[in-house]
């Protein structure tokens, strides 16, 4: 096979959009990875996602959140549900407005945390196995490119 040949042919109505099939292929073999990554950790994808905005930002708003993670409210609700059922995280009323939900990792998530950390860098040495600093490098500004060219203006 060709480097540049998939290897997957598109299907033909595909053909007028080789660069988009082959980041679907991808996006699905690194989120099926990470799941299978994640399996050993108890979450799901995205919960880690979740879980390290935590971690780093400390206590939030749940809306705050969503925001973050453009995620819709019905699915962060039902992320942060299956956390805290898991004891990973714990919601409470913020104590400046009732209506606000405050979300915060658990004192339990802490042993979690190394946990995902392994898995993205595990995630992280196979999707990029056999690439030099360079091309690590010219993969992360193609992408980077790729991420500006959809993000819509003032976004």
């Amino acid at each position: 096979m060709d480097p540049g040949e998939p290897s997957v042919p598109a299907p033909a109505a595909a053909h007028g959009g080789p660069v988009s099939h082959a980041i679907f292929r991808l996006a699905r073999l690194h989120k099926l990875t990470a799941a299978q990554l994640l399996r050993r950790t108890g979450l799901h994808p995205n919960q880690e996602l979740v879980m390290m905005r935590l971690w780093e930002a400390g206590p939030q708003r749940q809306a705050d959140l969503a925001a973050a993670m453009d995620a819709d409210s019905a699915t962060i609700t039902r992320t942060i549900q299956r956390l805290e059922r898991a004891g990973f995280v714990r919601r409470t009323p913020s104590p400046t407005d009732g209506r606000v939900t405050m979300v915060a990792a658990t004192p339990a998530s802490r042993g979690l945390r190394d946990d995902v950390e392994a898995v993205w860098t595990e995630l992280e040495e196979r999707t990029v196995a056999g690439l030099d600093e360079q091309e690590r490098a010219t993969v992360l500004r193609v992408l980077d490119r790729l991420e500006a060219n959809l993000t819509p203006p003032g976004a």
